[in-house]
């Protein structure tokens, strides 16, 4: 078995990291033909795509409006044993659905957690989202491409 074979994450193994994480860097492609990576807040949607919220006129959206090819990247670890993290390639899609974008704007400032239960402080609570939201947008990236690594797995031997 090869050292790439052996470090590679399950799809479980994906998931459960990628859920315990909260910030991912989306690079983009610039007009000048780099890289323009960016840390973001994300939530994950039942589909598995990749969900991030941003102003609609970052350079970020410049960017994917004119090349929608990106890659994301959430990694994790200081010594070479505990070195793990994921790699996505996808397209990204950009929309302006204000409840979509509300939806990821709760869930990424508060990972984890639940939205109030009482329906009067939900419902503020969405009011008060709903301000920001309507200056924002939704990145929505799809993988198509995922690769994996977590050292730990080559259990000390390097």
């Amino acid at each position: 078995m090869s050292r790439r074979d052996q470090i590679k994450m399950t799809g479980d193994e994906i998931s459960a990291y990628l859920e315990g994480a909260k910030t991912v860097i989306l690079c983009s492609n610039s007009r000048n033909g780099h890289p323009h990576p960016m840390p973001m807040w994300f939530t994950i949607a039942a589909d598995g795509a990749i969900q991030m919220t941003t102003f609609a006129k970052s350079q970020k959206v410049n960017n994917l409006r004119k090349d929608s090819r990106c890659s994301l990247i959430v990694e994790s670890g200081l010594e070479y044993q505990d070195l793990k993290g994921v790699v996505i390639e996808g397209r990204a899609e950009i929309l302006e659905d204000q409840e979509l974008i509300i939806d990821t704007l709760m869930v990424a400032a508060n990972p984890g957690g639940s939205p109030p239960s009482d329906p009067e402080q939900l419902k503020a609570l969405r009011a008060a989202m709903a301000g920001n939201a309507s200056k924002r947008v939704l990145i929505r990236v799809l993988p198509e491409r995922i690769l994996s690594w977590d050292h730990g797995k080559l259990g000390g031997v390097y």
